[in-house]
């Protein structure tokens, strides 16, 4: 399905699109609403043409997607492909969905995520997964609407900054 196709099906006034290199100060300024939404605002320290490398360059690791609703930008998703061993085919990870406050419960979010549902299908995956802090009821419950189901048994382990440098070099 083309992103054509879904705003088609949305309601009228949605428009989702796949971002574009003009798109990093956008996609940058809605990392920054969504972090400090999450309250890890202190937590963004990528720079926007990393940003930009990473979902453009020779080599693009991740790809977003825009949502506008009456030509203003207020939501995007940012997603990329693992791969599941026990299912031995791909996967699509939303890393980040998020919508401006002021344009939530108006059908963006819920357009954003049926998009991704349909890319996974249409690119083969077997699973569609992300992460939700454990305090974001309102999330929560969105995606249990959409049919997710919470994992609460697997828990998130990361390395990053100093503590991937020692790891990685040790």
């Amino acid at each position: 399905m083309s992103f054509a196709d879904l705003s088609a099906q949305s309601q009228d006034s949605i428009t989702l699109r796949p971002a574009i290199p003009a798109d990093v100060p956008t996609l940058v300024a809605l990392i920054q609403a969504l972090a400090e939404y999450e309250k890890l605002s202190h937590e963004v320290t990528g720079r926007p043409e990393d940003l930009a490398r990473h979902l453009f360059g020779e080599r693009p690791y991740a790809e977003a997607v825009l949502a506008e609703l009456d030509g203003t930008t207020v939501g995007m998703a940012l997603y990329f492909f693992n791969f599941s061993t026990f299912l031995m085919q791909p996967g699509l990870y939303l890393e980040d969905l998020f919508v401006l406050p002021d344009y939530r419960r108006r059908g963006v979010g819920q357009a954003l995520f049926k998009y991704l549902g349909q890319l996974a299908l249409e690119r083969g995956c077997g699973r569609f997964e992300w992460s939700v802090l454990d305090w974001n009821t309102p999330a929560i419950e969105f995606y249990q609407r959409m049919g997710a189901e919470i994992k609460p048994e697997w828990q998130l382990c990361r390395l990053t900054g100093e503590a991937l440098q020692a790891f990685g070099q040790g």
